[in-house]
């Protein structure tokens, strides 16, 4: 997958070669304003504890532009992807400047870990160049890191959380109920519990206690202990990757008998622990099982390119690429400020739900549909691809897209201008 790089290098030489040789001849040499092709750089982490979500993040992007260039390109020209790995938050910046600088592209599209996204973002804007930020979920980079040139495609923490809180609101487990969570100890974690305590707060509900968890711990056993002496109505995580997993299979291994639920997710995660493994209630942007005609398309593509169905985060980056290219094709430009301001009118674009999406004008969030899982009984799990029951979407259909947002009081952003 990585060789994307290797041959967009090799396009560029030949590109060059060939304008040189035209020049020889009397032609004009191609400028970069007429350049044969249409640059779109990709980072996200291809190694490391997010690499498994890069791989699907990669599979995504390269989909959606295979169908974006057989279906014509962008303006009649083919897209040149030039795919990164991100690694970290100083190589995510070095890089994002070598693309636009030296690579010229239009966009960049991608990046799961928010502290790389934010150092993406920094170099977006200095050079005035869209970032279509897909795997993210920091509610700070929607508030105040918000950024003109930056777009979410990816839900907020505060989405995951509210998502999550609407079913728990359903099933009776907020009011009146005392909650015990385990919250990873860093920025995602911390964001996730500072949008659940404000969401008990509004429900009438208290945590019984909350720990911070550090990012490397792989023994549950003295927080299951203490939960199973503390006799919450609630377990609540607020873990994140290989902690998911590693608690899961561990609180299932303990046979307590306390409901739990979840406010952030990936179906790698689950994928990771296999059936019989993961329990309860847990968001999720978008799955395979999703039925609208666009989403099972798709998934049917997908499936056909690489054996297997697509993850969340194929979806973002695959829906990114197509939003980008959708824009371009309607503005017949490639101008990143001309495209900022046709998505701050309200663009509306197909998200694969049964809803379409737009982006927020003041923060950049795509307002979209969520949804809620239930695990299934290892009895019933038929396909390993398929351990859970997926939820219709949520808000409702009668409801505002706005409802599981966070507001401005929740997350003020002041848009650079």
């Amino acid at each position: 997958m990585i060789d994307t790089t290797s041959r967009a290098r090799r396009g560029v030489l030949k590109a060059g070669a060939a304008a040189a040789t035209l020049g020889a001849l009397g032609f004009p040499a191609i400028s970069r304003g007429q350049a044969e092709t249409v640059r779109i750089g990709h980072l996200t982490p291809l190694t490391g504890f997010l690499g498994p979500l890069g791989e699907y993040a990669l599979m995504g992007v390269n989909l959606a532009v295979d169908e974006i260039n057989a279906a014509g390109g962008v303006m009649g020209r083919k897209i040149e992807l030039i795919a990164e790995d991100s690694v970290n938050p100083q190589t995510a910046s070095t890089k994002a400047a070598r693309l636009i600088e030296r690579d010229k592209v239009v966009a960049i599209i991608g990046e799961i870990s928010s502290a790389s996204g934010l150092a993406i973002a920094t170099v977006a804007q200095r050079n005035r160049i869209l970032f279509f930020n897909t795997g993210c979920n920091s509610d700070a980079l929607r508030g105040s890191a918000c950024n003109r040139f930056m777009f979410h495609t990816e839900a907020a923490n505060t989405m995951y959380v509210y998502a999550a809180g609407q079913a728990l609101l359903r099933d009776g487990m907020v009011k009146g109920k005392r909650w015990y969570s385990l919250t990873a100890d860093y920025a995602f974690g911390h964001d996730l519990l500072k949008a659940a305590k404000r969401f008990m707060a509004a429900n009438g509900g208290a945590f019984a206690a909350d720990e911070l968890v550090p990012t490397d711990a792989a023994d549950f056993s003295a927080y299951l202990l203490k939960i199973r002496n503390g006799k919450p109505d609630l377990v609540v995580s607020n873990l994140a990757g290989a902690q998911i997993t590693n608690f899961m299979k561990q609180y299932m291994e303990y046979g307590l008998p306390y409901p739990v639920a979840g406010f952030g997710f990936d179906t790698a995660v689950a994928w990771g622990a296999g059936k019989g493994n993961v329990t309860g209630i847990w968001p999720l942007v978008w799955d395979s099982q999703v039925k609208s005609a666009t989403a099972q398309k798709f998934t049917q593509a997908f499936t056909k390119k690489y054996g297997k169905p697509p993850e969340n985060q194929a979806w973002g980056d695959y829906m990114s690429t197509k939003h980008v290219a959708q824009a371009m094709n309607e503005l017949k430009t490639t101008d990143s400020a001309k495209i900022v301001e046709h998505l701050e009118k309200g663009a509306k674009f197909d998200v694969l739900k049964s809803r379409d999406g737009y982006y927020r004008n003041w923060d950049h969030q795509l307002m979209q549909e969520m949804y809620t899982i239930r695990f299934k009984p290892a009895n019933e799990v038929t396909n390993k691809w398929e351990l859970f029951t997926l939820s219709a979407p949520v808000p409702g259909a009668s409801q505002s897209l706005e409802v599981i947002a966070p507001t401005r009081e929740d997350n003020p952003c002041t848009m650079p201008a």
